[in-house]
């Protein structure tokens, strides 16, 4: 299956376009809704003050409650817009936005508000499509679960990289905040309290696991698994890296630490360790599939920047008005997770057809 989503942060809505979905497959409609709440804003002062609905309308490819077979179409309406906040920053380029690389690539005709089609708004299409493709790979066993790494200095626990349960997975899917140590997260709200006190904003890291795949899925070379997660990774705005078991931490280590010892016991090969994170030459190898995400600092500060306005290529200062998330990390969870279903939806041997 591959997905196409549209719309703009500020425009009437956004929506996603499914293709390649098996046909006969009855969509839990209140999974589904619950998987859509878990990326909401909570009004809770670690996210923006912007509350939408966000209840996705499906227009093609279901037909009394089964897809048919044919391009799924949902749209989600926005419902909760104040364009006339960009109306004097329209041309200010905001740092660190796409707010200039899409003025040059659509020769200025891109939407500025919010970041249109850029912004962060657009990830809740994403988890609409990626909750239709957890539903199906779930019915194969297969489970996806994530937490909260690192939010600034603090840091939660690491998964048990060889030993990660379906039922934490599960049960993480059940927190707004998701982390393993619960003081951990305590700590990681107060920082994001802090932040957004001074006008700042905090970035992070997401772990994400998956349970209950087989070895053999995947193949070598340009569309190995690490390449087809990280391409949906990236998709996700404010992804700015990608590792998969130990990651950056294997440069620190000899063979001899890093290689995973393998045995025969009940049945099949298992690894005595998982630094790799269940992924070698490019195929998954039975062991849970564990990788690690970063994402940037929310761009959209309440701090005068220097910038350039568009309109007269000249320097100029900016002040960002709007709504928006001090950290993303407690909303990103289940857009992460969402990815991760789509793309071992793709992926030679995954794919629910």
């Amino acid at each position: 299956m591959n997905y196409q989503i549209f719309g703009e942060s500020h425009g009437p809505g956004i929506g996603v376009v499914i293709e390649g979905l098996p046909s006969g497959v009855l969509l839990d409609m209140e999974e589904i809704s619950r998987q859509m709440d878990r990326r909401r804003a909570k009004n809770d002062g670690l996210s923006t003050s912007r509350i939408e609905g966000d209840v996705p309308e499906i227009l093609s490819g279901v037909y009394r409650g089964r897809t048919t077979g044919t391009p799924l179409c949902a749209v989600i309406r926005n419902e909760n817009t104040r364009p006339e906040d960009y109306a004097k920053t329209a041309m200010l380029a905001r740092p660190s936005h796409g707010d200039y690389a899409g003025f040059v690539r659509y020769r200025g005709f891109n939407d500025p508000r919010g970041g249109g089609h850029f912004s962060g708004r657009l990830t809740a299409p994403l988890v609409f499509a990626g909750s239709i493709a957890r539903q199906i790979l779930r019915e194969k066993g297969v489970e996806i679960g994530a937490h909260i790494l690192q939010i600034g200095p603090v840091e939660d626990p690491s998964f048990d990289l060889k030993d990660i349960p379906p039922e934490l997975l599960r049960e993480l899917q059940k927190e707004a905040f998701p982390v393993l140590d619960p003081a951990a997260g305590e700590e990681m709200k107060a920082a994001i309290r802090a932040a957004r006190l001074e006008g700042d904003s905090l970035g992070g890291v997401i772990q994400c696991a998956v349970s209950g795949l087989p070895a053999g899925i995947g193949e070598p070379g340009p569309d190995c698994v690490e390449s087809v997660l990280s391409r949906q990774m990236f998709a996700v705005p404010a992804v700015k890296g990608v590792s998969f078991g130990l990651g950056f931490g294997f440069a620190g280590r000899r063979g001899s630490e890093a290689n995973d010892p393998m045995r025969f016991e009940d049945g099949r090969v298992v690894c005595l360790s998982n630094n790799n994170g269940g992924i070698t030459g490019g195929i998954t190898n039975g062991m849970p599939l564990v990788f690690q995400v970063v994402l940037k600092p929310t761009p959209s500060i309440a701090r005068s920047q220097q910038t350039v306005d568009l309109s007269t290529m000249k320097n100029a200062p900016v002040l960002i008005h709007g709504r928006h998330d001090p950290c993303i990390l407690s909303r990103a969870a289940v857009v992460i997770e969402s990815a991760a279903a789509l793309a071992l939806a793709e992926l030679p041997g995954g794919d629910p057809a």
